[in-house]
């Protein structure tokens, strides 16, 4: 059976479910929890909406981050966009850093997954080399051509500006 919360991402458009949280600020945990999980179609659509009502380094978020970066691997390309967007928006201590960005770098090699996928696994790439420099080195070897290759004009472009940052 449905809950009031999975109603919602089914059932509603974005102004009505964000509407909804803002009025019901208990049901956060309930799409957290859904965020993370393989509960389709409610995941991808939590995590999009959360995305969509967070703050900056959200601290509804903090306790759920290494949860969220442990299942990075496992989610489709759908989820996974959204809840690296939820990830590049939130302060990672050092240890988990660590393997955001050995995530992100495989996320980023799969030439087959979603371009916007790997688009958002690179903005978290340059944003972790922003507090490593020495990282630099290595995150300019991944935007050799055959990385580059299959991605849109537009999102080259972008990646292209990432890149002068931290050169």
């Amino acid at each position: 059976m449905e809950t009031e919360v999975e109603k919602i991402l089914t059932n509603s458009h974005k102004a009505g479910m964000i509407s909804y949280v803002s009025k019901n600020p208990e049901c956060f945990s309930e799409l957290m929890d859904l965020s993370i999980t393989d509960k389709q179609p409610y995941s991808w659509r939590a995590a999009w909406l959360v995305w969509s009502c967070m703050e900056k380094n959200d601290k509804r978020i903090r306790k759920y981050v290494k949860d969220i970066i442990k299942v990075l691997q496992e989610r489709k390309d759908g989820q996974l966009r959204e809840l690296l967007k939820i990830l590049e928006q939130m302060e990672i201590d050092e240890e988990s850093e660590g393997l955001l960005f050995d995530h992100c770098v495989t996320v980023w090699l799969r030439i087959d997954k979603q371009p916007s996928v790997r688009f958002n696994a690179f903005k978290i790439l340059v944003k972790i080399t922003h507090r490593y420099p020495e990282l630099a080195k290595e995150v300019l070897l991944l935007t050799r051509n055959q990385y580059m290759a299959s991605l849109s004009p537009c999102v080259n472009k972008s990646i292209n500006k990432m890149i002068k940052e931290i050169k």
